[in-house]
């Protein structure tokens, strides 16, 4: 078992994965370096959410497969560590906000935090802080009732980043807005990713999430479709430093 190249944050080699006999994920393999913003799409079903949950822990692959982070093997790791490098390391966006409906919007951006233990007054400080970013600072005392599903899905995104994690896994993160929010959360996301230089793997079928991600790779029933040359894999192609193959 060779560990990934010293500039990947995270590198996955010959992932495999299957929900009741069924095919999801087929010998992925990729790299991220850090820093980066890596787009991964394709069609409903072609394996976007589970390669996204096998990276962040959330799914082990079938034995044989490697999910490493900074040069730890994750796969190995035992469940309530890679719930503990979850809840320190990464930050989650879902497809739809899964607000706390009796908190209001900077408490549930600084939940995160509070269950860490961060005092009150700071995580107030830094969800706020947040909100004001993501252009939904005037929702920090208001209910989820009273928000549209865009600005939930904000707060959503200051949630995930208020913790300043080092990856951010984002699973179809405009999927219930209207067109015209879609593009602006992208850009909101990738622009507040930027800025404080987290490395973002998103998941999308937003034909522009290609154009503002570093790069891109597409799966099609669980298998790569574009993209550069992957990590070497046994019977495998040449390493590089981010792909998805097949």
């Amino acid at each position: 078992m060779a560990a990934p190249p010293d500039n990947d944050v995270l590198w996955a080699r010959g992932l495999h994965y299957a929900y009741n006999g069924s095919p999801a994920l087929v010998g992925v393999s990729m790299g991220v370096r850090e820093g980066e913003i890596l787009a991964v799409t394709g069609a409903r079903g072609s394996g976007k959410s589970t390669l996204l949950k096998c990276l962040s822990g959330q799914l082990l692959p079938t034995p044989g497969g490697e999910v490493w982070f900074n040069s730890a093997p994750v796969h190995t790791l035992s469940r309530p560590a890679r719930e503990r490098l979850r809840r320190e390391r990464f930050g989650w966006i879902d497809s739809e906000p899964h607000l706390v409906p009796e908190l209001t919007g900077w408490e549930n951006a600084a939940l995160p935090l509070l269950m860490r233990g961060v005092g009150h007054r700071a995580a107030k400080r830094t969800a706020s802080e947040w909100l004001e970013r993501l252009d939904v600072g005037d929702c920090a005392r208001k209910r989820p009732a009273a928000l549209l599903v865009a600005q939930c899905q904000r707060i959503a995104i200051a949630r995930a980043l208020a913790t300043e994690p080092t990856v951010v896994f984002a699973d179809e993160p405009t999927a219930p807005l209207h067109n015209a929010d879609r593009a602006q959360v992208l850009r909101t996301l990738t622009t507040a990713a930027r800025s404080h230089q987290f490395t973002v793997v998103i998941a999308s079928l937003d034909d522009e999430i290609a154009t503002l991600a570093d790069r891109a790779v597409t799966l099609a029933d669980g298998r790569r479709t574009s993209g550069i040359p992957s990590p070497e894999a046994p019977g495998g192609e040449g390493r590089a430093a981010c792909s998805v193959s097949a």
